[in-house]
């Protein structure tokens, strides 16, 4: 992951840390890969930098030998019986730019088998992939796909933290979905229980209250003014400067004062 040597210092490591990092940072170069790759930098270089840890690294692989004819894609590839090189080779293409493999091998699984990748992956990897799956079928217009997986994310990471800040990606592509993508696809009772879901990850008073925003405008595209009332004031408690109310606010004056 760093590039360094068994025998390399403290110094050599936060060097190839910070060489790493300038490659990867998505502040700098914004993408999902990105983000999943300087997560598993910063992993990487917490354990080589604590003694106990690198000891205990050192130890586990001190049998394995990097060898540059050795395609480890292909040696999972082919091991088409096992689930667990199965789930690896999805996360290897997705983080090598072979999307369209890892999306097809990925949905012959789930269809044929019934594949759950979280049996297979540790809960970080997991977390990582699942975001990049997500991505893919975000692009691909299989919206609910790509939400089932984001959902996935966001229960893992309330459950304990490891995206950390990274995290408002995952929030920004929920806000996404639910409000640009699914109002064209999705029925209003759909709409309406996606909606509620988000609100009950209670991700910030500012997230909630724009959910609750767009349920108000579902009601009041139903003619439901009272409860698109009820739900743009319960917005409105959640967070005072609710932006892009003015409108609704009309919108629903107009209607009381008929």
């Amino acid at each position: 992951m760093l590039d360094v040597e068994p025998t390399c210092t403290a110094s050599d490591i936060r060097r190839a840390f910070r060489k790493k990092a300038k490659a990867f940072h998505p502040d700098l170069k914004p993408s999902g890969k990105n983000a999943a790759m300087m997560r598993m930098l910063i992993t990487a270089y917490k354990v080589l930098s604590d003694p106990v840890r690198r000891l205990e690294y050192d130890r586990t692989n001190r049998a394995v030998i990097y060898r540059s004819t050795f395609d480890y894609r292909e040696f999972l590839r082919k091991r088409q019986d096992d689930p667990e090189s199965m789930a690896k080779a999805i996360f290897f293409d997705l983080l090598h730019d072979n999307d369209d493999e890892a999306i097809e091998l990925y949905d012959r699984l789930v269809n044929e088998d019934n594949f759950d990748i979280t049996r297979y992956l540790d809960r970080e990897d997991y977390m990582d992939c699942a975001f990049l799956l997500a991505e893919e079928y975000d692009r691909r217009r299989d919206y609910q796909k790509a939400y089932g997986l984001l959902i996935s994310v966001a229960i893992y990471e309330q459950d304990k933290p490891y995206f950390r800040h990274f995290f408002r990606e995952v929030i920004d592509k929920l806000r996404h979905l639910s409000c640009i993508r699914f109002p064209r696809t999705l029925e209003h009772e759909d709409l309406l229980d996606v909606l509620e879901e988000l609100v009950s990850f209670n991700f910030s008073d500012q997230d909630s209250a724009f959910f609750l925003k767009k349920m108000a405008e579902v009601y009041a595209d139903e003619r439901k003014y009272e409860l698109a009332r009820d739900y743009l004031e319960r917005g409105l408690a959640r967070h005072a400067k609710l932006p892009g109310v003015k409108k609704l606010k009309d919108r629903l004056t107009f209607v009381r004062a008929e």
